[in-house]
């Protein structure tokens, strides 16, 4: 559990930057080209780990490409167009807020689907987490949904792709090695992407002609995604998909860490408390899952 938990710390310090990119990106390359440079440069990085590596991918034990494919649309393609989509309205904390109920769409989505139970224990902690970030942020539900309610949408939207991806990756990509799935789903996104980016006329090669964009298309691509997913699927891996999606409660905390040491933002009171309350909601809410896993190894020693 030491070694999740530090996987997920350093997760949510690393993926609280992309929201900013992403931002940045906007007005020179647009969503579609975002989605498409972020896939690329995070496969190209896996890419030439797997040749240092020598790490081969052993297509006969794959399930049906047509699976991995889904996977791959819905943990990468689909999400970060629509987030891209949603911040061009939405400010980068009001997305990453909303972006913080993909543990609930995920625990929605393993009980209808998956047939997982929801314990009390889980929605105390996931509760509380939401009232940690609300506080931190000084936020409250009318005032992100007050305007922009199309873009609000795309964002839960984005939240429910993330918790079907990750029960689909836990269940059929259970034995594939990690750095294996991360490549595979960030390369077929990327093909994606691409065909999508060259449809609808959005095509631009902007990143390789201008150090600014390739700066924030490069820290995107290779460290909020390539390097990002290989402890994503680590967590969904070794731990669960709940527990992986809980990355994004911690999220905006270490986003307005950020602002506040290179944007000089202020640090209030209420982001304090805050991020004491979505500590407590993530141990809480883990805190059965913690127990299950340590009695697997103890029954499996014995």
């Amino acid at each position: 559990m030491k070694k999740l938990y530090g996987a997920l710390f350093l997760l949510s310090i690393i993926w609280s930057t992309s929201f900013l990119f992403i931002k940045l990106l906007l007005n020179d390359i647009g969503p579609e080209a975002i989605v498409f440079y972020r896939c690329f440069f995070g496969a190209m990085t896996l890419l030439i780990i797997m040749l240092i590596k020598k790490v081969k991918i052993d297509y006969k034990n794959l399930p049906k490409m047509s699976l991995i494919i889904v996977i791959s649309l819905f943990n990468h393609a689909i999400p970060w167009l629509f987030l891209s989509f949603s911040e061009t309205h939405l400010q980068s904390n009001e997305a990453a807020v909303l972006n913080a109920f993909t543990p609930i769409a995920t625990l929605i989505i393993g009980y209808f689907f998956f047939s997982q139970k929801i314990h009390k224990k889980q929605w105390i902690g996931l509760m509380i987490g939401i009232v940690g970030l609300m506080i931190m942020m000084n936020l409250n539900p009318s005032t992100i949904f007050s305007d922009n309610i199309i873009y609000s949408i795309l964002m839960l939207f984005v939240t429910f792709c993330y918790g079907l991806g990750s029960h689909l990756t836990k269940k059929y990509l259970q034995k594939i090695d990690v750095m294996i799935v991360s490549f595979l789903t960030l390369g077929i996104s990327g093909v994606f992407g691409f065909f999508y980016m060259i449809i609808v006329g959005k095509g631009t090669l902007k990143p390789f002609v201008n150090f600014e964009v390739f700066s924030g298309v490069f820290g995107l691509g290779v460290i909020c995604s390539g390097l990002a997913y290989l402890l994503f699927y680590y967590m969904v891996k070794e731990g669960s998909a709940e527990f992986a999606t809980m990355v994004t409660y911690i999220v905006p905390v270490f986003a307005s860490i950020w602002g506040f040491f290179f944007l000089s933002e202020p640090l209030s009171f209420k982001m304090i408390l805050g991020l004491l309350i979505v500590l407590l909601g993530v141990f809480i809410t883990n805190s059965k899952q913690k127990s299950k896993m340590n009695n697997s190894k103890a029954n499996a020693a014995s």
